[in-house]
């Protein structure tokens, strides 16, 4: 069983600067997504990037040049770094591990962390 436990939210000021960190159970698979996603009281959960295993990045535009995502294959870990955070950026965030078997795909979810940036 795959276990996902994000940390690294918080209370931040406009302008300041988050890590969040997910650390999973077992090591990456080659056919792996790490993915974060956010959701805003009253919003759906919507994608704000995401990492293969072999490293391409796809990231959200409203947060491109501010977030960056990244991952430590070597400690089963992936990051999310928000700088310059905007009040916007408000929301639960999810990190979600995203596995291709061979008939299906497995989601593993984390319990998600709160990041609130007041203006």
């Amino acid at each position: 069983q795959i276990h996902v436990d994000e940390s690294g939210g918080g209370l931040v000021q406009a302008g300041g600067s988050l890590r969040l960190s997910c650390q999973v159970s077992g090591s990456f698979w080659s056919t792996d997504k790490m993915g974060w996603y956010r959701q805003a009281p009253g919003n759906q959960r919507e994608v704000v990037a995401v990492i293969t295993s072999s490293g391409l990045i796809n990231i959200t535009d409203s947060v491109k040049g501010r977030f960056t995502i990244s991952k430590d294959d070597a400690k089963n870990a992936f990051f999310l770094q928000m700088n310059s955070l905007k009040p916007d950026d408000t929301a639960v965030y999810y990190c979600c591990l995203h596995r291709q078997g061979i008939e299906r795909q497995w989601d593993y979810w984390g319990q998600g962390t709160q990041v609130t940036v007041s203006s």
